[in-house]
C-alpha cells in the first residue's frame, strides 16, 4: 500500500465517522464534512468516500447531498429513485432530486 492510499483510506475513515453522526431526518453536505474534518477543500473527496461507502449498511451515504441540497449522487445508489426514498422514508421532501426546504433539514457537523 502507498503513503497516498494509506492518506486516502484514513481520511475516507474519518469522513464515515462524521457521516454515521448525521441524525435519522437530517441531511449535510460534501462541503460540510470536509469543513468538520479541517479540508474545506476536499468535498471531492468526500464524494468519493461516499461513493466508496455505498456497501457500507453504517453509512447513511442517502444523507449526504450538495451544498445546496441537490441529490447529486443518487446514481451511485442501486434504485433510479433510491436515494430519494430512502431520503422521504426519514420525513425529508424531494422534488425534481432537490430537498425542499434544505435549511431545515441541514445538520452541520463538529468540527473534529
Amino acid at each position: 500500500m502507498t503513503k497516498q492510499s494509506s492518506n486516502n483510506d484514513n481520511f475516507f475513515e474519518r469522513v464515515y465517522e462524521v457521516a454515521r453522526q448525521i441524525p435519522y431526518g437530517k441531511v449535510t453536505s460534501y462541503g460540510a464534512i470536509a469543513k468538520a474534518l479541517g479540508a474545506a477543500r476536499s468535498a471531492r473527496m468526500v464524494g468519493w468516500a461516499m461513493n466508496a461507502s455505498h456497501n457500507m449498511e453504517d453509512i447513511p451515504a442517502h444523507r449526504v447531498v450538495n451544498r445546496v441540497g441537490l441529490l447529486s449522487g443518487k446514481h451511485h445508489f442501486g434504485g433510479t429513485n433510491l436515494m430519494q426514498q430512502l431520503l422521504e422514508s426519514e420525513g425529508i421532501k424531494v422534488v425534481d432530486n432537490q430537498i425542499v426546504e434544505f435549511e431545515k433539514y441541514f445538520w452541520e457537523p463538529k468540527i473534529l
